[in-house]
């Protein structure tokens, strides 16, 4: 096989690659750069010697994804990744398997129900009940006997469902919260919002020319009553697994926003309204 026939196959084999990747660290950026190094690592092996080149590009991936899910995550500005906010499952009990594979994106609500797991368990849960993967493979990728794989898988089914009941009530009690807040805005009940928001409340705004910083749930509040206009025409989203809201006129989004929620009560907000960034 010659370099421009390895690459083509590379190429064929991306999209899998991308999205094993995807589902594994919840991220399109740091999904990309686990292809791209696999790519590499591609490129400096000897092709002639890789029995089962979709085995290998799978594994591969797995590794660097692995390597990546133990490292110590660096700060980084927030992407403002946002998601439709869809009804909950009507089942109490869906297939997370399902769930996981219903989109190249993964779902984020169950990507917080995946952060339970250790690196090793996401992995065999991922590449056993998702992608199929026998588990001879997903023991090359995890560095275990098969025997020790098919337990991770295990494990991780068991601890995912302990987890998907409470991560379902915590989004719907961020929905509701989100519903309240739109519905005080369009009001102006100040009291309903005094009430949403946590005395020491934050509020930080990026207007890109320009920042905010309010303080204290009475200023943020007396802000707020102003954006009625906004608040009608905004709908709740999920932004980078958080509980948020997007503004829109006509096509166009004209600001987002997160709640930060501790208690029952919004400890935090962040607005992003630069033209650039959106």
């Amino acid at each position: 096989m010659n370099d421009e026939e390895l690459a083509q196959r590379f190429e064929s084999a991306r999209p899998r690659l991308r999205a094993i990747a995807t589902r594994l660290l919840g991220s399109n950026a740091d999904a990309d750069d686990a292809v791209q190094e696999t790519w590499l690592r591609l490129a400096r092996a000897d092709a002639s010697e890789i029995e089962n080149l979709d085995a290998w590009c799978t594994t591969v991936v797995s590794r660097i994804s692995l390597d990546m899910l133990r490292a110590p995550r660096s700060t980084r500005e927030r992407s403002w990744n946002v998601e439709p906010w869809r009804d909950e499952p009507v089942d109490p009990a869906p297939d997370l398997a399902d769930l996981v594979a219903q989109s190249d994106r993964v779902n984020v609500a169950l990507l917080v129900v995946l952060d339970a797991l250790t690196p090793a368990e996401r992995i065999a849960f991922v590449l056993h009940d998702v992608f199929g993967q026998p588990f001879d493979e997903v023991a090359e990728a995890v560095e275990r006997s098969p025997e020790a794989a098919r337990q991770l898988a295990s494990r991780a089914r068991r601890r995912l469902r302990a987890a998907s009941a409470p991560a379902r009530a915590d989004r719907r009690r961020g929905r509701a919260l989100v519903e309240a807040w739109l519905t005080a805005v369009q009001e102006g009940d100040l009291a309903a919002l005094m009430d949403l928001l946590h005395d020491d409340a934050t509020l930080h705004a990026d207007y890109g020319t320009t920042t905010q910083t309010l303080r204290g749930a009475e200023k943020i509040a007396a802000q707020a009553v102003l954006a009625a206009r906004l608040a009608a025409h905004s709908t709740p989203v999920l932004i980078d697994g958080l509980p948020g809201v997007a503004a829109m006129f006509g096509e166009r989004v004209v600001s987002l926003m997160t709640f930060e929620v501790a208690d029952g009560r919004i400890i935090a907000l962040e607005v992003l309204a630069d033209p650039r960034r959106l």
